[in-house]
């Protein structure tokens, strides 16, 4: 699975991990991750994230 960067602070969304704190699974695929979930480092819309 790819992994997903925030372009304005840096954070990676990565699949094995996932984002446990805001309800998102490890093994879960960034296409697959609510619309409204947001970067959890600086709160933007998952819109502002691009592929690594």
């Amino acid at each position: 699975m790819d992994k997903y960067i925030c372009e304005p602070c840096g954070y990676i969304y990565d699949p094995a991990e996932g984002d446990p704190d805001s309800g998102i699974a490890p093994g879960t695929a960034f296409e697959d991750i609510p619309e409204d979930w947001y970067c959890p480092v600086c709160g933007v819309s998952k819109a502002e994230f691009r592929k690594l």
